[in-house]
């Protein structure tokens, strides 16, 4: 089944034999055909009817052809416009084509395999600008999309970019916080390894050993001790203490689970010096 639109076609004259020898010629044709004597009718019915293709007589009394053809182009700009005239008016018409009132003129009398032809092409060409012009739209609608979706985007850019810079500073100003800490403490990981240390951590030794980020905390730390900060590790418990001995200075390291947007991050190791 065809799901192309039929085709309408006026043929306007003033001579009722010209139009009635256009009807017998085109009644088989796939399209509807309409017919003026003259070209104040031929708009009445263009103001009533969508018309594809408008074939006018050049001489008709009270409005010539090009003058008709005039109107339609300025009124109905997509319809496709053809003009019949004779061998002795060819050069006025093509002044009319030059000026685009007409898209092509055929001469009197006509070939009936010609006329068929050139109105299939015309309808062709009617079709063709259609399509034109429904891509450009949808190119169009296609193009303010992707502006949007742009704008959009740069939107999303601009936001997620503000919460890493809040991120960023929120993660120098914990550091700062950390190493400004009046204790000695340290970052330690899931596998028990020192990740991060503060300046007071940096005094401090262990049996001539600094505290180095990378080394693991039993590196440092007894068993007992390692034993009292295993439920720490194992999320048994949220915290842990053990009492130590630093270069003759008894610490309690306290061994706590990070919390809130830390929560599952690692753990804090504080080392506090024990009043004597």
């Amino acid at each position: 089944m065809n799901s192309t639109p039929r085709r309408t076609v006026l043929c306007v004259d003033d001579e009722k034999q010209i139009l009635s020898s256009l009807k017998r010629l085109l009644r088989k044709e796939n399209f509807d055909l309409f017919t003026a004597t003259n070209g104040e009718d031929g708009l009445k019915i263009m103001a009533s009817r969508d018309i594809h293709l408008v074939i006018s007589d050049h001489r008709m009394p009270d409005m010539s052809g090009i003058s008709f053809l005039a109107k339609v182009r300025e009124t109905y700009p997509d319809t496709i416009r053809i003009l019949l005239t004779g061998y002795t008016e060819i050069d006025s018409i093509k002044a009319s084509i030059n000026e685009g009132h007409v898209y092509k003129f055929l001469l009197k009398p006509w070939n009936d395999d010609d006329l068929k032809q050139e109105i299939k092409k015309a309808l062709e060409r009617y079709d063709l600008i259609q399509l034109n012009q429904s891509l450009h739209l949808m190119v169009a609608a296609k193009n303010k999309e992707l502006e949007q979706i742009n704008k959009d985007l740069e939107n999303i850019i601009k936001q997620r970019t503000r919460e890493l810079e809040l991120k960023n500073q929120a993660l120098e100003l914990t550091r700062v916080l950390f190493q400004g800490l009046p204790v000695a403490a340290m970052g330690v990981s899931h596998d028990q390894t020192i990740i991060l240390i503060n300046r007071q951590a940096e005094k401090l030794k262990i049996e001539g050993r600094m505290f180095t980020v990378g080394n693991l905390l039993g590196d440092y730390f007894s068993k007992h001790t390692m034993k009292t900060f295993l439920p720490v590790f194992e999320s048994q418990i949220n915290h842990a203490k053990s009492s130590i001995t630093i270069e003759g200075q008894t610490y309690v390291a306290t061994l706590s689970v990070l919390t809130g947007r830390f929560l599952g991050k690692g753990f804090i190791l504080c080392l506090q010096e024990q009043a004597a």
